[in-house]
C-alpha cells in the first residue's frame, strides 16, 4: 500500500445555502434534501479519489442531531477513511452555519460505502493506501471495527 498522491484525493468540502425549496411542513430544510446532497458529496468524494464512476452501496449511521434552517450554509466535509479492494468507506461531518451572526453547529456524520465500477457496469480496483497519520490511523481503525459490526449484523440475519 502506498499514501496516495495529489492524484487521488482523499477529502473534499463542499459549503451550500439552504434555500427555501428544500423546506419541509415544519419550516425546516428537510431531512431527505439533506440526504440527496450527502450522496453527492460522497459520490464526488469517491470518484475523485478512485478515478471512477462509483455507486452507493451502503449509508451507515446517519443520525439527524440537529435540524437545519433554511438560509443556512451547510458544510460538507467528506474524507475517504478505508478502503477496500473495490469499495470505500467516505466519512461525511455536516456543519450547519448561520453566515450572520458565525455560529456553527454540527448537525450529522455519517459513512457511506461506495463502490469503483467500470465501464461495463463491473466492480473494480480502486487506489489502496496507508494510513500514515494517528487521525488517518483512527478513521481506518473505525471504518474496520464498522465493517466487521455490519459483517456481524449480517450473519445475524
Amino acid at each position: 500500500m502506498s499514501e496516495p498522491t495529489d492524484e487521488h484525493p482523499r477529502r473534499l468540502e463542499l459549503t451550500s445555502l439552504m434555500t427555501p425549496d428544500m423546506v419541509n411542513f415544519s419550516g425546516k430544510v428537510h431531512g431527505g434534501a439533506l440526504l440527496k446532497l450527502l450522496d453527492e458529496v460522497a459520490y464526488s468524494c469517491a470518484a475523485r479519489y478512485s478515478g471512477h464512476y462509483v455507486v452507493t452501496l451502503m449509508l451507515d449511521d446517519a443520525i439527524f442531531r440537529a435540524s437545519v434552517q433554511v438560509g443556512e450554509l451547510v458544510t460538507f466535509r467528506a474524507c475517504v477513511n478505508w478502503v477496500g479492494r473495490t469499495s470505500m468507506e467516505i466519512g461525511i461531518r455536516v456543519v450547519a452555519e448561520n453566515h450572520r451572526t458565525r455560529s456553527q453547529r454540527h448537525v450529522m456524520s455519517c459513512f457511506f460505502i461506495m463502490v469503483a465500477m467500470d465501464e461495463a457496469g463491473e466492480t473494480c480496483d480502486v487506489p489502496r493506501f496507508e494510513p500514515t497519520t494517528d487521525d488517518d490511523r483512527r478513521r481506518w481503525d473505525n471504518a474496520e471495527l464498522r465493517r466487521a459490526e455490519r459483517k456481524k449484523w449480517r450473519e445475524r440475519q
